[in-house]
């Protein structure tokens, strides 16, 4: 089962070919401190250069970048949450919970930082806090997906055990956006842990049939017809997933439960 994930983790920027054209940008916007917007505009390319390199794992480099960051705009609930993720990875509770709160006293409507201020909690446990701060980002209407808060939310519900809630906020989130690959994916594998066949696999072959397929769900895929004993609808969605998402987790994935069947 996945973690619960921000919106911008989703949607993080790559430090791909356009990431020195980004960096140059940024140098170059910020080389006139005077101007207030191009002090913002630095502030958040630096932002989201922070964000990359931690999700390359470069927690140095992405510290200088999210310093660099605070120094243009100390007063941007954007920069201290990303803060707080940066201090979150490091291992320093104290310093990530305390820029948090910083950002939510900064932005407390912000529904970014209030979606990534729940995932932090519940990825510390803090359930009821979590959740309840997501279910306040889904209901923000500035909010863009509140089908992502809503599956977050049934994520960190799952990870407690609390299946049958966690199954009500991926039902929420299916019904703001049906195509929501990540909530069908998480809804159906429950069902499947639950020993409930049929749903789960009559859920999927509407989603495959309707929206783009992923990897995740094609597995479960064949996952459930195995365990139906449907030998040739097991091969069907292993074939398209072959085929869809060569090299894939998922596809490695296959081809170890191809050699453990049991």
């Amino acid at each position: 089962m996945s973690n619960p994930t921000t919106k911008t983790l989703h949607g993080s920027p790559c430090l791909a070919p356009g990431a020195l054209a980004l960096l140059l940008l940024a140098a170059c916007v910020s080389s006139n401190p005077r101007h207030p917007n191009k002090v913002h505009d630095a502030a958040a390319y630096n932002v989201q250069l922070g964000i990359a390199y931690m999700n390359q794992g470069e927690l140095a480099v992405a510290k200088d970048k999210l310093d660099r960051a605070l120094a243009e705009s100390p007063e941007s609930g954007d920069v201290h949450s990303a803060r707080a993720m940066l201090f979150q990875r490091m291992g320093d509770a104290p310093k990530a919970d305390a820029e948090f709160r910083t950002a939510l006293r900064l932005a407390p409507h912000d529904p970014e930082v209030v979606n990534n201020y729940a995932v932090y909690l519940c990825q510390n446990g803090r359930i009821n806090d979590g959740v309840r701060h997501f279910e306040e980002a889904a209901h923000n209407a500035l909010y863009r997906t509140p089908e992502a808060a809503y599956t977050n939310a049934g994520v960190c519900l799952r990870a407690a055990k609390r299946d049958e809630e966690a199954r009500a906020d991926f039902g929420r989130a299916l019904q703001i956006r049906p195509s929501f690959a990540e909530a069908a994916f998480q809804l159906t594998d429950l069902e499947f842990q639950h020993g409930e066949l049929a749903p789960a696999r009559a859920a999927i072959e509407a989603f495959v049939g309707r929206y783009n397929a992923t990897a995740d769900l094609l597995l479960l895929a064949v996952r459930v017809a195995r365990a139906q004993g449907d030998r040739a609808g097991a091969q069907r969605y292993a074939r398209r997933l072959q085929l869809d998402f060569p090299g894939s987790d998922q596809a490695r994935a296959l081809a170890e439960l191809d050699r453990n069947p049991g």
